[in-house]
């Protein structure tokens, strides 16, 4: 990532990331399918609003592998592979332990959610019986995308999306064996879920320990250093309390949904499926611009790093309109893939029509947020996103149910918010040290002054 042409970089290592995210959207696409076309419009409407709870805890894992992801492209930037050794380590044994307590937590906090979120008597059981086999199986999840972002992290984002591709291939058959040949209902899909996740889980420790490079995993090595579980926790801390407590927010917005009742809800579902495969763009290319930030300006290389920023906006841009417009102009074909009642449709072809225009705005936040997390800035877009996503949709909705909106004020609860994030994310970017040379000279010392403490501190263990 330090040298060569950026745009090209870009593209190769980001279409890899999209690919994995495409794939990995199949897993609850194909159960949304599954359950919608041979269970029925209240599983459809289950599987659909379970999404934010299981968000609360994979959200923190997504932000602590951020995190992780972060010190160890730049350690892998600046070729300090001892770093980079205690890097791996650490961040395995922190998944091992919290996988561990996702599980638990996840088991412990199904019931109390749901009702939290006013999920309705014809809807809950089914829910819950999802939630529960999905959070007894989550630490597949959650090794897959920790693994995967240490080899991201060193510039290898194909095979993670090779061991993707199987387990999510994987995935559509045994959903189709369990619901439909051993009629398992909507356990079935979550049993073929977490049998998936864990294969891929598997595949990438595999990888991982039989490596031959710096990054590999040395099972007798694994231990907590202090000074990595420091910068990780710095880092990817705030993105994963940023997720955890929006996907929590999202729990208050789905219960504004729950309120139209199950067919709004199966709609709302529906909607969200193909809502994850047009945003794939703009959090591919964000995570591709974290990872080209990061080694370049381990490297102080910030030119080339603020020119990746621009040329990662462009892309993410462009390609994001492109997608727009034929789920508009399909939007009601591409419904019936989940369900065949007219209603559900409706409702899910109304909420398309309504936030589909505001997509682009994810763009700006999306990259801005990665490139502010490949400094090692990951406060400001976990206060930025927080204020955007929590405080200011809480009170939209509020405010805005409270003066007599409706549907369509409930439905624009997401883009005011992109809307928001966006703007504050770009002028927090045109503040930071990537875009003011001064900041990164006196950064810069004060990161060479804890260097020198923490190699001291490591002599004198």
């Amino acid at each position: 990532m330090t040298q060569g042409s950026i745009w090209p970089l870009l593209i190769r290592f980001a279409i890899p990331l999209a690919a994995g995210l495409l794939f990995q959207q199949l897993y609850n696409t194909v159960d949304t399918i599954v359950v919608g076309k041979f269970v029925g419009k209240e599983a459809l409407a289950a599987v659909g609003s379970t999404s934010s709870i299981i968000n609360m805890l994979v959200g923190l894992c997504s932000g602590l592998s951020m995190g992780a992801s972060v010190v160890i492209s730049q350690a892998y930037g600046a070729k300090d592979y001892e770093k980079l050794h205690d890097a791996v380590h650490t961040t395995i044994l922190l998944t091992i332990i919290m996988s561990v307590a996702a599980t638990i937590t996840g088991i412990f906090i199904v019931d109390p959610m749901l009702r939290l979120m006013a999920t309705p008597d014809d809807v809950f059981a089914s829910a819950h019986n999802y939630l529960t086999i999905y959070f007894a199986g989550i630490s597949g999840l959650f090794i897959y995308n920790m693994g995967s972002a240490i080899l991201r992290a060193v510039g290898d984002s194909k095979r993670p999306l090779y061991f993707l591709l199987f387990s999510a291939f994987l995935n559509i058959a045994l959903d189709l064996l369990f619901v439909i040949a051993f009629k398992m209902d909507i356990a079935g899909a979550a049993y073929a879920t977490i049998l998936s996740q864990f294969i891929s889980a598997a595949l990438v420790l595999f990888v991982l320990t039989r490596s031959a490079g710096p990054y590999a995993i040395h099972w007798g090595d694994l231990c907590i250093k202090g000074y990595i579980l420091k910068k990780v926790l710095a880092i990817g801390l705030p993105s994963g309390v940023q997720q955890g407590l929006t996907a929590f927010s999202n729990v208050f917005v789905q219960s504004y949904v729950n309120g139209f009742g199950s067919d709004c809800m199966a709609g709302w579902s529906s909607y969200n499926k193909l809502d994850t495969y047009v945003l794939i763009p703009a959090q591919s290319i964000a995570m591709a611009s974290t990872t080209f930030v990061g080694q370049n300006y381990g490297a102080r290389q910030l030119d080339r790093a603020r020119n990746g920023v621009r040329c990662s906006l462009i892309i993410s841009i462009v390609t994001t309109v492109i997608l727009c417009i034929p789920l508009l102009l399909l939007r009601e074909t591409l419904l019936t893939l989940f369900t065949d009642d007219p209603i559900v449709i409706q409702y899910g072809s109304r909420f398309i029509g309504i936030i589909a225009p505001f997509y682009f705005t994810v763009c700006f936040n999306q990259t801005f947020a990665g490139a502010m997390r490949g400094i090692g800035k990951a406060n400001v877009p976990m206060i930025v996103m927080l204020s955007s996503f929590v405080l200011f949709r809480q009170i939209y909705l509020f405010a805005g149910t409270r003066l007599g909106g409706g549907f369509v004020t409930v439905a624009l609860a997401y883009p005011m918010g992109w809307v928001v994030c966006s703007l504050l994310m770009a002028i927090c970017f045109r503040r930071s040290a990537l875009c003011h040379p001064e900041k990164d000279r006196h950064e810069a010392v004060a990161v060479s002054v804890e260097a020198e403490i923490e190699d001291a501190n490591e002599g004198a263990e």
